[in-house]
C-alpha cells in the first residue's frame, strides 16, 4: 500500500479499503483508564497499536494518491484538498478546483498551473493573489483582468504588458516572444516577476474582504475573529488558521463547517470538540485522533460510529459520564488538560511536517526539545531511465510518451521523480515544459510567496499610519494602509 507512513514509524498502518472495512474489531486495542500513570502516555500507548488508515481520504474517486481531502476526482498527490476534480500537486485549503496543477491555496480556479492564492481564474499560470483573472501570466493583485502578462495591481485591464496598456493586436505580437515555453525561461520569468513585484507593486497591510471586527491575513467574509489566517465565512474566532465556515472556536487548524472547537486539527463537521486531531463529523469529542462518526468519546483513537468510549474500551451511558469528570480532574493535577498532544508524541519528525515551513529549526534544536526529527534516504524508483532535468528536451512537443516510464533527476536537490500520464497530458494541452524540479521544491517556491502568519507594526508608505501587517519590517516591498491602497489601485 501507499501510505503517509513510512516503514520506520512504529505504528500500526491499515489499507485504506481495510481500515473502512466492519473486517476487524475497533474496541480490540481499548484499556481500562490507570489513574496512577499521565494520559498522555496511556493515550500514546494506545496510539502505537490501534490502527490508522495509511491516508485520509474521504469519498474520493480516482484519488487514491490524495491525503487529508476529501470529495475529490481523478485528482493525484493532493494535499488539504476538496471537491475538486483532474488536478494534481495543489495544497493548503485547494477547493473546488477543476485542472490545476502546482497550485496553493486557490478556490474555484480552472487550467491553472502554479497559482497562490487565487479565486475564480482561469486558463492562467503563475498567479498570485488574484481573483477573476483569465489568460493571465505572472501577475499579482490583479481582478477582473485578461490578457495580461507580468502586471500587477491592474482591475478590469485586458491586453496589459508590464502595466501598460496595449491593443489586442500589439499584445499578442509581443506575446509571440515574450512567452516563456521552456523550463528555464518560465523561471527566470518567475524570478523577474517576484523582483518587480518586491520592487514596484503597493502591498495592502492584510488581505481581508467584507470582514468585521477581524485580525489576521486572508480572511473573507468573518466576523469577530482574533489572529486569524487564511479564514473563510467564520464568526468569534481566535487562533485558527485554514478554516472555513466555523463557529465559536479557539486554537483550530483546517476545520471545516464545526462549531465550538478547542486546540482541533482538520475536524471537518465537528461539534464541541476538546483537543482532537483529524476526528470527521464527531460530537462531544475530546482528545482523540482519527475518529469518524463518533460521540461521547475521550481519549480513543481510530474509531467509527461508537459512543461512550475511553481509550478505545467501551462504556455504558452512566459509567462513562461518571468517569470522565474523575480523568479530566486527574489530568488538570499532572498539568495535562487543555493541552494539545505534545510534539514528542507524533509519529512524524518535526522536519516532515508544515510547522517546519512556517517555523523551521535545525535539527540539534528540535531534538533538544525532544521532538523527532527523520532521517531517510529514498530510494530510486524502479524505471526503464533515469534522466537529469536539464537534459529533458526543452519544448513540449519534443517530449515523448515514453517519459512516463523514467525517473527524473531534480536539478536543485537530485532527487527523483515521476511524470504521470494525466501530468504529461496537462502540460501538452497548455503548452508547457516538463518541469526540472522535484514537486517538493515547485511547493516550496510556491510557499515562499506566502507571508508568515504573524503580524508586526509598521507605517503606510504613504500617508505614515501605523498598520499591522505580515510583512516584517525589514522588507523592502511598499505596504500601505488600506485606504491609501483603494486609492492607489482604483
Amino acid at each position: 500500500m501507499v501510505s503517509l507512513y513510512s516503514p520506520d514509524k512504529p505504528c500500526v498502518v491499515y489499507d485504506q479499503a481495510m481500515w473502512w472495512s466492519d473486517d476487524w474489531d475497533q474496541l480490540a486495542t481499548g484499556r481500562p483508564y490507570d489513574f496512577s500513570k499521565p494520559f498522555f502516555s496511556q493515550f500514546h500507548e494506545l496510539s502505537l497499536v490501534a490502527p490508522r488508515p495509511c491516508i485520509v481520504n474521504m469519498s474520493s474517486e480516482n484519488a487514491a494518491y490524495t491525503n487529508h481531502s476529501a470529495y475529490n476526482k481523478n485528482c493525484y498527490m493532493c494535499i488539504n484538498t476538496g471537491y475538486s476534480e483532474d488536478c494534481f500537486y495543489t495544497s493548503d485549503y485547494a477547493l473546488q478546483n477543476k485542472n490545476c496543477s502546482d497550485c496553493l491555496a486557490i478556490y474555484k480556479c480552472e487550467r491553472c498551473t502554479s497559482c497562490v492564492d487565487c479565486k475564480h481564474c482561469a486558463f492562467s499560470h503563475f498567479l498570485h493573489e488574484c481573483i477573476n483573472c483569465n489568460d493571465c501570466l505572472y501577475c499579482y493583485d490583479c481582478q477582473g483582468c485578461s490578457n495580461c502578462f507580468r502586471c500587477f495591481n491592474l482591475r478590469h485591464k485586458q491586453y496589459c504588458i508590464g502595466n501598460e496598456q496595449l491593443t489586442k493586436d500589439a499584445y499578442e505580437e509581443r506575446m509571440k516572444t515574450l512567452r516563456p515555453n521552456t523550463w528555464d525561461a518560465m523561471i527566470q520569468a518567475f524570478e523577474e516577476f517576484r523582483k518587480d513585484c518586491a520592487e514596484q507593486a503597493v502591498h495592502k497591510n492584510v488581505v481581508m474582504d467584507q470582514c468585521e471586527s477581524v485580525t489576521g491575513d486572508h480572511d473573507y467574509h468573518c466576523k469577530n475573529c482574533s489572529d486569524c489566517y487564511h479564514v473563510i465565512e467564520s464568526e468569534d474566532c481566535a487562533y485558527c488558521y485554514d478554516t472555513g465556515e466555523v463557529r465559536s472556536c479557539l486554537d483550530t487548524i483546517e476545520p471545516y463547517r464545526g462549531e465550538l472547537q478547542y486546540e482541533s486539527h482538520g475536524c471537518n463537521l465537528g461539534y464541541s470538540l476538546c483537543v482532537c486531531s483529524k476526528c470527521y463529523e464527531c460530537k462531544s469529542v475530546l482528545y482523540s485522533q482519527y475518529c469518524w462518526y463518533c460521540t461521547d468519546c475521550l481519549g480513543c483513537f481510530g474509531l467509527r460510529n461508537k459512543k461512550y468510549c475511553i481509550l478505545n474500551k467501551q462504556y455504558s451511558k452512566e459509567e462513562y459520564e461518571a468517569l470522565v469528570p474523575r480523568i479530566i480532574e486527574r489530568m488538570i493535577q499532572e498539568g495535562s488538560w487543555g493541552h494539545f498532544f505534545p510534539v514528542s508524541l507524533s509519529a512524524f519528525g518535526y522536519n516532515e511536517t508544515a510547522a517546519h515551513r512556517y517555523y523551521p529549526l535545525e535539527k540539534d534544536t528540535a531534538e533538544k526539545r525532544g521532538w523527532p526529527w527523520f532521517v531517510g534516504k529514498e530510494e530510486m524508483p524502479k524505471v526503464s531511465k533515469v534522466i537529469p532535468a536539464g537534459k529533458l528536451p526543452a519544448a513540449i512537443d519534443q517530449i515523448p510518451d515514453d517519459i512516463v516510464n523514467w525517473a527524473i533527476e531534480c536539478e536543485k536537490t537530485k532527487r527523483p521523480f515521476r511524470i504521470i500520464k494525466q501530468e504529461l497530458e496537462f502540460y501538452r494541452q497548455n503548452g508547457l515544459p516538463i518541469p526540472h524540479l522535484h514537486p517538493d521544491e515547485r511547493f516550496n517556491m510556491r510557499a515562499e510567496l506566502r507571508n508568515p502568519r504573524k503580524l508586526w507594526t509598521r507605517k503606510c508608505e504613504k500617508c505614515s499610519k501605523e498598520v499591522q501587517t505580515t510583512f516584517s519590517p525589514e522588507r523592502k516591498e511598499k505596504v500601505v494602509c488600506e485606504e491609501c491602497y483603494l486609492k492607489e489601485v482604483y
